[in-house]
């Protein structure tokens, strides 16, 4: 289930032109740059009921700010449209 998740979002972002790194675990980071949009979308997603960290330097490189998505099997392939909806939103607004 997992799996299908992981594919299920993966999928999503591409079609809506996100810029996702390397990984196929659940752990799903998408690279955003600059570290003051990095938090303001995290803000954002978390107004919406979403909590997606904000990465930043130190813990990151300059400029590879990202928000860490983690998935589990808990969640439905429901929440998985809900939060490309919600990425959708927050990042083209």
């Amino acid at each position: 289930h997992l799996h299908v998740l992981i594919k299920q979002f993966r999928d999503g972002a591409v079609q809506l032109g996100l810029n996702l790194m390397p990984s196929h675990s659940a752990i799903q980071p998408l690279l955003i740059g600059d570290t003051e949009l990095a938090v303001s979308l995290s803000e954002k997603l978390q107004q919406q009921g979403l909590l997606i960290s904000a990465i930043r330097p130190p813990t990151v490189p300059d400029g590879t700010a990202r928000l860490r998505i983690t998935l589990s099997a808990a969640h439905s392939t429901e929440h998985v449209d809900r939060l490309l909806d919600a990425l959708d939103k927050a990042i083209h607004s």
